[in-house]
């Protein structure tokens, strides 16, 4: 029986989450979640100028959406916005040779935390001065072949990697730039598998202990080594600023000590990234020359305070720059409405992906929005859960959403904002191939990471030989 508030007021439905609200037309698309360039035009979801229905009736579904023009637009507005900054791209985020070439265009700089990231940029043909090289746990062979190819800055994060470059610097004609990656003891307001600042964690040197400055002394001695300064990073999907100042101040703090004590000024500093974007209706992300006014003032205070120089900065977008440009493209199999306790009905959509090319809804708990993107449809808004084909209860892609109430098996279903992580942590997790990678610019669409295959699949099992 319906309600004359609503669907969502009738006896034993389901509200979902408070902030997620009836909309009053589910076709529509809410904007600030999207790539600069989708919308709609008779239901159907166009990206770069291309209907998406058409574009995967040639790659197939599940898809990831790439859109080159608003990628390219937010690297530019970082770049711009932080004028007087270093922008490193961090390319964990989402990474293959295509975007490795319009970071450099676009005049970033580039941050990789493995061997695999370090060659997909150098095949890209990307500078290695203009290079950062991330890890916890980077191997001597590692190592030496950043230092070898000329990385720019290596942000060395242990005594035992101190150590290993000490070795590869004692070799003719080796020499390495690095900073020291230290951890401020700063809560960020968000996962606790994503906050990277606090002290029980695996990166880092601590402030508080004295490890940082001791790794500090330890490399400015070092021979052959060039320490340009300290690096932060406290976390990631981060909104609240007040977690740089915090961070900031105490890591300025160690400069002005390092200063002091050991007579040396350093000319760097980085204040890492993990800067927010919208997923949902809940997300408020503030824009790039919002964020380098407010770091700024906080970094020139903290230096006037201290009465010391103010560093050079650097700042590692990654999600705040790729995120919002890629949305994933499934098709709809199966839609079920489970009775549940009290009268309540669950409608749930199966897709033909799932966690294998989105892990952060089971991981991380995300939240995520979507929308159909092949049709127009006037039925009244039904509240669903969209789940993968993957052999796990958990496996949800977006766990609560405003769908068209006639949502069918063979809808195109799009879930904005996946250009973060969703490709990168891929798996195949019940040997399901993962999805294409298609980059759509100006009406055109080109395949920048190709599906896989069964023979991908199968190129690793040696079989019982």
């Amino acid at each position: 029986m319906s309600h004359e508030a609503g669907w969502a007021h009738a006896p034993g439905a389901l509200r979902g989450p408070a902030w997620l609200r009836e909309p009053t037309d589910p076709d529509a698309l809410v904007a600030h979640l999207w790539s600069q360039t989708a919308h709609k035009v008779d239901g159907e979801l166009r990206v770069g100028g291309l209907a998406v229905p058409d574009l995967v009736a040639n790659v197939n579904t599940p898809a990831y959406v790439l859109d080159e023009q608003d990628f390219r637009s937010r690297a530019r507005a970082f770049r711009d916005a932080f004028a007087a900054y270093d922008v490193f791209y961090a390319g964990k985020a989402f990474l293959c040779t295509a975007v490795a070439r319009w970071v450099q265009e676009e005049g970033l700089c580039l941050d990789v935390c493995s061997d695999g990231e370090l060659t997909v940029a150098l095949r890209a043909g990307f500078d290695p001065a203009r290079i950062g090289y991330h890890g916890n746990n980077k191997s001597l062979t590692e190592l030496r072949r950043a230092v070898a190819a000329g990385v720019g800055r290596i942000i060395v994060d242990s005594f035992d990697e101190i150590e290993r470059l000490e070795t590869i610097t004692a070799e003719p004609g080796m020499s390495a730039r690095v900073m020291v990656r230290v951890t401020a003891g700063v809560e960020a307001h968000t996962h606790e598998y994503i906050a990277t600042a606090h002290e029980d964690q695996k990166f880092g040197f601590s402030i508080t202990s004295g490890d940082a400055f001791e790794a500090v002394r330890r490399l400015q001695d070092a021979p052959g080594i060039e320490l340009l300064g300290l690096h932060s990073h406290i976390g990631s999907q981060i909104f609240d600023s007040s977690g740089f100042e915090v961070a900031a101040r105490r890591v300025l703090a160690l400069q002005a000590r390092v200063s002091d004590e050991l007579g040396v000024t350093l000319p760097e500093m980085d204040l890492g990234g993990g800067f927010g974007i919208a997923y949902t209706t809940q997300d408020d992300p503030s824009d790039p020359a919002q964020l380098a006014t407010e770091m700024s003032k906080i970094v020139e205070h903290e230096c006037r305070a201290l009465g010391i120089p103010e560093p050079r900065l650097s700042i590692e977008p990654g999600r705040a720059i790729v995120g919002p440009a890629m949305c994933t493209v499934y098709t709809v199999g199966t839609v079920k409405r489970v009775q549940l306790d009290g009268g309540a009905v669950r409608t749930y959509v199966s897709v033909d992906g799932g966690m294998s090319d989105n892990i952060r809804t089971a991981l991380y708990d995300a939240d995520y929005s979507c929308t159909i993107a092949s049709r127009p449809s006037d039925a009244p808004p039904v509240l669903a859960r969209v789940v993968g084909k993957h052999c796990e209860a958990g496996d949800i892609v977006v766990k609560d959403e405003f769908l068209p109430g006639d949502v069918r098996p063979g809808d195109l279903l799009a879930v904005p904002a996946t250009g973060a992580y969703c490709r990168s942590m891929a798996s195949n997790y019940n040997h399901v191939l993962r999805p294409p990678v298609v980059a759509v610019r100006d009406g055109v669409a080109r395949v920048v990471v190709r599906r896989e295959t069964e023979d991908d699949l199968l190129a690793t099992d040696m079989g019982d030989t």
